[in-house]
């Protein structure tokens, strides 16, 4: 990884060649670029999510990220695929102490594995009021992940990054409150909303993007929109 002067950064000189245009995207990207909802001078209930990108076999065909499937009766955003993570505790240390803690106790993962490149600017969820801290992370040494507490996860995944980046897997989703936002069809899961949005900007931020029919609208499903009613604050979906 280098700085925009190309001096070397010897902190990112562990990460894969494949990796370091996002760790680099990652250390000058701006709030408004990665959503339009920014928190409030009031502030919101701080929350921390993990983004951990992975190597299932060595090199860029391998490279994947980890995503969770929420219970599909949480009281809150049920059934939707989301980064691990959730509020921040008064015994965290801060936001990354709190992504890995959530990680753990959503996924079974060994944070010993996980190097943590940085974080990203601060985001707000107004449905529900988080302000959310995404932790961008290199899974090192990967370990086994699974299903830890049924009460929050529905399961768990190591999406290629191949698969959400193919022109054959993105569209948009729409609600029929007027909500259209990206979305991503990989690995049997209905990737949208703010997991969706964050993916978007920074495949693109990386210079990962392929070129993608942005006109193909698809409403979200039946299931999805009960799950919504049922879930979230006043049926509401959120950014980006």
């Amino acid at each position: 990884m280098t700085t925009p002067a190309g001096d070397p950064q010897p902190a990112y000189d562990h990460l894969p060649d494949w990796l370091r245009p996002l760790a680099h995207a990652a250390l000058h990207v701006r709030p408004e670029q990665l959503s339009r909802f920014l928190p409030p001078d009031e502030g919101g209930r701080e929350s921390a999510v993990l983004m951990l990108f992975g190597e299932s076999s060595p090199g860029w065909d391998g490279a994947d990220v980890l995503l969770i499937e929420r219970a599909h009766d949480m009281r809150s955003h049920a059934g939707q695929v989301a980064f691990p993570g959730g509020a921040v505790d008064p015994e965290d240390a801060d936001v990354v102490a709190a992504a890995l803690r959530e990680a753990v106790e959503e996924t079974g993962l060994d944070p010993a594995g996980v190097d943590v490149i940085g974080t990203l600017p601060a985001l707000f969820l107004p449905p529900s009021g988080f302000v959310v801290t995404p932790v961008l992370g290199w899974w090192r040494e990967p370990s086994t992940v699974s299903v830890v507490d049924t009460r929050e996860v529905a399961s768990v995944h190591r999406v290629p990054l191949a698969e959400l980046l193919d022109p054959a897997n993105r569209f948009q989703v729409s609600h029929p409150s007027g909500y259209v936002g990206a979305a991503f069809d990989a690995a049997g899961l209905l990737v949208w909303g703010f997991t969706a949005g964050l993916l978007d900007r920074l495949l693109r931020l990386a210079g990962w993007e392929q070129p993608w029919d942005h006109d193909v609208v698809r409403e979200l499903p039946p299931e999805q929109l009960a799950l919504i009613e049922r879930s979230t604050p006043g049926g509401q979906v959120g950014p980006p």
